[in-house]
């Protein structure tokens, strides 16, 4: 767990694993308020999301994921550029 945060003992931790990684997600209660954490206890990886975080996931297609996981260690793009395959859509939009 990062330094700048604290769980909270009444939020569970969750656990969701398939064949191929495990995940942990839970609340942080930050100094900027509450984040959802995710952590990858084979790596020690994790992130803090704010809410607006989570919601541009939202905003995303499955392309994107897709993208991201063809190079799982990071961007395929030397230039460490976004993916042209990030929607750019109305986040109203239905899809």
């Amino acid at each position: 767990m990062t330094e700048n945060s604290a769980s909270s003992a009444d939020d569970p931790v969750i656990k969701i694993a398939n064949e191929f990684t495990e995940v942990e997600v839970d609340r942080v209660r930050t100094r900027n308020g509450m984040r959802l954490r995710i952590f990858v206890p084979s790596s020690g990886r994790e992130i803090l999301l704010c809410p607006l975080e989570l919601e541009a996931l939202t905003w995303q297609d499955h392309g994107l994921f897709s993208h991201l996981l063809a190079t799982p260690g990071g961007p395929a793009d030397a230039a460490g550029g976004w993916p042209d395959v990030i929607a750019d859509r109305d986040p109203g939009a239905a899809g």
